[in-house]
């Protein structure tokens, strides 16, 4: 039997509180710190109620999660160490130091704007546990932790000109490499968790590659075939081939010194004038697995937690729907994960009012908008679909619950559900035309306001091409051209293919879309 997300068991809820108490108290946080869970990271999990057999109490046990494992080394030899966040990071620190100008001008520049090092490192604090974690089960230097300061200032929805996204900023084709997905419902390189497990593997392997950290953290930045190149180009010239010798773009120049002025400010921030805000030694957050398809406005409410401020913990969804068979996990802060799982016990009624709806034909907007029964202006803005366009067969759509469909999502539409589009265009009429004097595919085009390339390529000629006189030949329209006594009517050129004895006429045909077919152009 499917289990029930709404239907939280109650052995489990108190199995999850009292696991809770059972452990040693968390460091004591400070007055404006998020409240600390009181262990490191229990995770409810979500149990079947009816009837709840004995079974389920075992799984709704509470799982450590954002904890070492063992045999992991972690340099936590004093009480500062095991309270504060920031001095187990120091404690981490591993690379060799550069000192250059680089260094110099980036920590000028924090020096210089305390405000965004205070909102930089404010919104940190809510994920550096987790990847501290992370980078302490990989034996990794605990610098890496510090890089989304310099990629994205610890914003799960930065996005660059480059179309990087996400904290790791991720661009699309090295994400999907590191199994993130990416489709109309979501993009796990927004998410906190995924994203930071494939950062750390891709800079472990740049690692394994270049065998020098500063050499990978360049790779990560600029591309591994291009540090590659670079350190070829100074072998064949016999110079140096350390991070600082190399030739390659600014932007990868200052990258290193950039994460170094960060460290140093780690390290030594009263050197800087400035102030790191308190961050305890603890989970800030817990993941809560769910089940059965939810609405984001649902799961923020249950959550006891404004959206905009669920949206934060949760940046993944593309859409207004947490999809279960996406091995969706909620992310909430202590406080609100409690909250979450005592009120979806309480829930009754449906959690979703979205489901996917593949697209059995070609449809307009409109057409499709009918069927699910929603206008179309809403349909087009919750998929994104621009105006004059088709949406094609196969497609995946966001729809209403209905009736007719009222299923959560499943697991392949989850995992890759797209949407295909073409241009809603006018008919366009094929008209074959018989070549006059001297025509060329220029005058064709200027006679039919069209361009050079689309006669051309529809003729299979070059653009530069003339035609031989009586020579037939292609062009779409979407009016039928006047003609006057067989001949085109702007001048002597091209005609129009006239009846013959065994009935044959010139071809005019009406067609939506034609390979390589465009809208005529006004030029």
């Amino acid at each position: 039997m499917p289990l029930r997300p709404h239907t939280l068991a109650l052995s489990g809820l108190a199995l999850l509180l009292s696991a809770c108490a059972s452990l040693p108290p968390p460091p004591p946080a400070s007055a404006n710190a998020q409240q600390p869970p009181q262990s490191l990271g229990i995770k409810p999990s979500i149990a079947p109620l009816d009837p709840p057999p004995v079974a389920s109490a075992r799984a709704a046990m509470p799982q450590v999660e954002d904890d070492v494992q063992p045999g992991s080394q972690v340099n936590l030899d004093d009480s500062a160490a095991r309270d504060d966040l920031w001095e187990r990071i120091r404690r981490g620190f591993a690379m060799p130091d550069l000192d250059n100008e680089g260094v110099s001008r980036a920590e000028a520049w924090y020096r210089d704007r305390p405000d965004y090092v205070a909102r930089m490192t404010e919104r940190g604090s809510r994920y550096l546990y987790h990847i501290v974690v992370e980078v302490e089960k990989r034996g990794m230097p605990m610098e890496l932790a510090l890089l989304p300061f310099i990629e994205s200032a610890f914003n799960p929805h930065a996005v660059s000109s480059a179309k990087a996204t996400g904290m790791w900023q991720f661009m699309p084709a090295t994400g999907r490499d590191f199994d993130l997905k990416q489709n109309i419902f979501r993009d796990d390189r927004r998410d906190v968790l995924a994203s930071t497990r494939a950062a750390l593997d891709y800079l472990g392997r740049l690692h394994a590659m270049f065998g020098d950290w500063h050499l990978a953290l360049a790779a990560y930045n600029w591309g591994q075939g291009n540090v590659q190149r670079a350190i070829a180009r100074n072998q064949k010239a016999g110079r140096p081939t350390d991070y600082e010798s190399l030739r390659m773009p600014d932007e990868t120049r200052f990258y290193v010194p950039k994460l170094q002025a960060v460290k140093n400010i780690v390290l030594r921030p009263q050197a800087f004038a400035l102030t790191l805000p308190p961050v305890a030694n603890h989970p800030y957050f817990l993941s809560v697995a769910i089940d059965r398809d939810i609405d984001v406005e649902v799961a923020a409410r249950l959550a006891d937690m404004p959206l905009d401020r669920f949206k934060q913990f949760n940046p993944q969804a593309n859409k207004p729907v947490l999809l279960a068979a996406a091995g969706s996990k909620v992310l909430l802060p202590y406080d609100n994960a409690e909250a979450f799982a005592r009120n979806l016990a309480a829930h009754r009624g449906p959690l979703a009012s979205w489901t996917a709806w593949v697209l059995p034909r070609t449809m307009k907007p409109g057409e499709a908008a009918r069927e699910v029964g929603m206008s179309e202006e809403a349909l087009r803005e919750l998929n994104r679909i621009p105006p004059r366009m088709l949406v094609k067969a196969g497609s995946t759509l966001l729809v209403p619950r209905s009736g007719k469909r009222d299923q959560d999502v499943s697991e392949h539409l989850a995992d890759n559900a797209s949407i295909s589009l073409a241009p809603d265009a006018p008919p366009l009429r094929r008209v074959s035309l018989k070549a006059g004097k001297g025509e060329t595919v220029a005058s064709v085009a200027r006679r039919y306001k069209l361009s050079t390339s689309q006669v051309a390529q529809w003729n299979k000629v070059s653009p530069q091409a003339s035609f031989k006189t009586g020579q037939t030949l292609v062009v779409y329209l979407a009016a039928k051209p006047r003609v006057e006594k067989g001949r085109v009517s702007r001048g002597a050129g091209a005609k129009i293919a006239r009846s013959t004895p065994n009935g044959a006429r010139a071809s005019v045909k009406t067609a939506r879309s034609v390979a390589g077919v465009q809208k005529p152009s006004k030029r």
